[in-house]
């Protein structure tokens, strides 16, 4: 889909045993060196910050069905970080992919009625 992340990156999307629970499991080769400490401060940085009600950082053992109600687009599981050597990281995240979509279709209409 993006030529200039061909062979950069692989992920999929797995639907859970539950109605509306989900995860993808991402890996992407990166451009320097980093540690599972690195990747997890990043996220909890963000989650924090700019994309705090968006991005989740989540530190309890979770599965599907914790996550069903959840307006967050992406609730990161800072447990299953995973690294081979120092460049290949692993990532989980978990989505409700009804009520975290929805919530974001609720901040895109918000933002436009601000607009007009």
């Amino acid at each position: 889909v993006i030529p200039d992340l061909d062979g950069k990156l692989n992920a999929m999307a797995v639907r859970t045993p539950t109605p509306d629970g989900a995860l993808v499991d991402f890996v992407a080769n990166l451009k320097n060196d980093a540690t599972i400490d690195d990747i997890n401060n990043a996220m909890k940085k963000y989650a924090e910050g700019e994309m705090k009600g968006v991005l989740e950082y989540c530190t309890d053992p979770i599965v599907s069905a914790d996550i069903v109600g959840n307006p967050h687009s992406s609730i990161y599981d800072s447990l299953a970080t995973m690294m081979m050597g120092s460049r290949m990281v692993k990532v989980i995240s978990w989505y409700d992919n009804e009520w975290g979509y929805s919530s974001r279709m609720v901040d895109l209409l918000i933002k436009m009625a601000n607009i007009g």
